[in-house]
């Protein structure tokens, strides 16, 4: 191209972008005038959430994560929902889908070449983070515009800053912490395993009554972790490499340990339920002596809804369980990036996640020290229910997870190497 054709060319190229200009709407992908006068593309990321408030009042934004969870899709539309239309007029749609099925559609919609999608929020973390992230599939770094986030988050704190070991970068905020805990039935089996050894004793004395989801379950692969961390430590997952004979070597005691337990578990560890799920079905129907689950009040939960009985209570190893954070990331092709700005800044608000540690004894993501005297008894006074422990004694007992590339590695030695053994 020559100078002159170069030039007629950018000439096109003003005249188009005055054009558009003429139609602005409240739609944070439109065209906004500067104080200049000048035609500017609307980014989110360079105007001051002032200005996004404006943006988004009026619109929608659709939050897409996991359907699968009744407790929270209430709170979501029942609580969260009315609370965003007063404040900010702002309509939240929540939309129940697999998280596999949401990256695929990031993933169409991207292949499509769409800069507008259908997707504002989506609930995620861990592996998938990692996967969104690497295919250019979010956007950001966001987290710097909201004001509760520097207001109530620990910024510096590990999990704000690395996602199972992947760094953020300010492309995802929290939205609530989970912990793996165990748990059985006081007046069945009075024992709490606080050890790998100790466990493999409960084991034996239960002969056949115990086990966990198949692997890549996301609570099974959780419990599997958890007891390789008791046997060789975590620290050294933190930086390891993802390759396939490093991980094996490193975990080999462990792995050694899974196939001895093989022979006392549930059908002698030849096959595994496929879901935790299925694990706490046959828990419930007196079938096996323990069961865990992620989420850290889930007996309390059971026990409230007379799923459990009263007497089933909630333990962890003495060096710690797996624990982390999920998150809400932004689609890079939403259609209203200001929107979701705004709804992720009330989520992470002392106000919303006290009334989210209420509802759904989830974790809560505010920094306890950042919080008013009026706001740190809105979270002491919560009742956290029966059979569980205080977030205190959870907390003391965390253990980071492993980097996200190198689950899978993991979860794959597993099925190769444990099952049927």
């Amino acid at each position: 191209m020559n100078k002159k054709t170069f030039l007629i060319f950018l000439i096109v190229i003003a005249i188009l972008a005055a054009g558009c200009s003429k139609n602005n709407t409240t739609n944070p992908n439109d065209n906004v005038n500067n104080n200049n006068g000048n035609v500017v593309e609307f980014d989110p990321t360079n105007e001051d959430f002032d200005s996004l408030l404006e943006q988004a009042k009026g619109t929608t934004v659709t939050f897409y994560g996991w359907g699968g969870d009744e407790n929270r899709n209430r709170f979501l539309n029942e609580t969260l929902a009315p609370q965003l239309k007063e404040k900010y007029d702002i309509t939240l749609e929540v939309v129940g889908m697999d998280i596999d099925n949401i990256l695929a559609k990031l993933a169409g919609e991207k292949q499509a070449g769409l800069e507008e999608g259908s997707i504002d929020m989506i609930w995620i973390n861990g592996e998938n983070f990692y996967s969104a992230k690497e295919n250019d599939f979010l956007y950001g770094p966001f987290t710097d515009k909201l004001p509760n986030f520097e207001k109530y988050i620990d910024t510096e704190e590990e999990e704000v800053l690395y996602d199972f070991g992947f760094p953020i970068e300010g492309y995802e905020a929290p939205y609530g912490k989970a912990q793996l805990v165990l748990f059985n039935d006081s007046g069945v089996s009075p024992e709490t395993p606080r050890n790998t050894q100790e466990f493999l004793e409960f084991c034996k004395k239960y002969e056949g009554k115990v086990t966990y989801a198949a692997l890549p379950d996301f609570t099974g692969s959780a419990f599997v972790r958890t007891l390789i961390y008791d046997i060789v430590g975590h620290e050294q997952f933190l930086t390891m490499e993802p390759n396939k004979e490093v991980v094996k070597q490193a975990i080999e005691p462990a792995l050694e340990y899974l196939r001895e337990l093989n022979q006392y578990l549930w059908n002698q560890g030849k096959t595994f339920p496929a879901t935790n799920g299925g694990v706490d079905n046959m828990f419930q129907d007196g079938e096996l002596v323990m069961a865990m689950s992620y989420g850290p009040y889930a007996v309390a939960t059971g026990i409230e809804k007379g799923v459990y009985k009263d007497t089933v209570r909630t333990f962890v190893f003495d060096n710690g369980t797996v624990g982390n954070t999920n998150y809400i990331a932004i689609a890079k092709n939403s259609p209203n990036k200001a929107g979701a700005m705004v709804v992720i800044n009330e989520i992470i608000s002392a106000e919303t996640q006290a009334a989210q540690f209420e509802a759904l004894k989830t974790l809560p993501v505010v920094s306890y020290d950042k919080l008013s005297d009026e706001e740190k008894a809105r979270f002491d006074n919560v009742d956290i229910g029966k059979g569980v422990l205080s977030q205190d004694e959870l907390l003391s007992k965390r253990l980071p997870e492993m980097p996200a590339n190198i689950v899978p590695i993991i979860e794959e030695i597993w099925l190769e190497e444990v099952v049927g053994k």
